[in-house]
């Protein structure tokens, strides 16, 4: 039986979840696993195979692994695109249904951007308008949509997280809408999560802006980048301008206790193993 925060990574899918994801998870010893259900950098969206499907669900249940799928990349319900925007739409309820065909907790979508300011209102409308229809089609079932705050850079919709009052709003506080929140990103954005009481501080921040409940992953990583450099470049723990005390910080935070930690950092199972042991490590101190 896992500890609590789970803690695990992103896994390969070459071969099939079935197989590559969760040998995968067994290697690197991973109590949770993030998956592509589809193409990343692409908007098809390729029929399920349920037979593998069913493989998949089988094999997290057997070995109490959870799983979480992270949407295409290209997602942004933000965008004036309306091409763009339609085609987030589909890709977003497209994976909140392969979500749960597959047995998985939670879908991650980026926040997105306006891409210019004077589309910043209507953003926030064409937001409201298509993806509440996918949201009240949800049952309990399915898994939660997980908000991912980017790393603020030019338009972004939630350039620090207090922005995320205004992304909750255009939902309509929907309870199965959550926050992913991402280590580097937040760094990024300009939360000062290496300061020491930078982690706890954040992290009560986010709980008082969307309750304690709705904080459902973290992406735990660390950043190639200083504090407020607005670049999304994930390091290896420990190895970037975060450090490993943060992290040790966030294990002990009451907000990550139901909030599985997935390592999103560069390297394969060498890497990803050598991290889980590190964080494992760190969590074991927490009393």
């Amino acid at each position: 039986m896992a500890t609590s925060p789970r803690i695990g990574a992103h896994t390969p899918t070459s071969g099939g979840m079935a197989k590559r994801s969760i040998e995968y998870a067994l290697t690197t010893e991973a109590e949770a696993i993030q998956v592509f259900a589809s193409n990343p950098r692409g908007w098809a969206m390729p029929d399920a195979n349920p037979e593998a499907d069913q493989k998949f669900r089988d094999k997290c249940l057997e070995l109490e692994i959870e799983s979480y799928v992270h949407a295409p990349f290209l997602i942004n319900l933000g965008s004036p695109t309306v091409g763009t925007y339609e085609n987030s739409l589909a890709s977003t309820a497209y994976s909140l249904k392969r979500g749960r065909e597959i047995g998985s907790q939670g879908v991650v979508i980026h926040t997105g951007s306006a891409v210019e300011a004077s589309h910043l209102p209507t953003a926030w409308k064409q937001i409201h308008e298509g993806m509440m229809p996918v949201l009240n089609n949800l049952t309990d079932e399915d898994p939660w949509l997980l908000l991912e705050p980017t790393a603020g850079q030019g338009q972004s919709l939630v350039k620090k997280l207090d922005d995320l009052t205004q992304y909750f709003d255009a939902l309509e506080w929907h309870p199965k809408v959550g926050v992913c929140l991402d280590t580097c990103h937040v760094f990024a954005a300009g939360h000062d999560i290496a300061t020491k009481g930078g982690m706890t501080k954040t992290l009560d921040l986010l709980v008082e802006i969307v309750g304690i409940e709705r904080i459902q992953l973290i992406h735990a990583n660390d950043s190639m980048d200083i504090c407020g450099a607005l670049k999304d470049r994930h390091q290896n723990i420990g190895k970037g301008e975060i450090g490993e005390k943060p992290f040790a910080e966030l294990l002990a935070h009451p907000a990550v206790a139901n909030a599985p930690l997935i390592l999103e950092t560069p390297g394969m199972e060498p890497e990803h193993g050598a991290e889980i042991a590190l964080l494992k490590k760190m969590r074991a101190k927490i009393k």
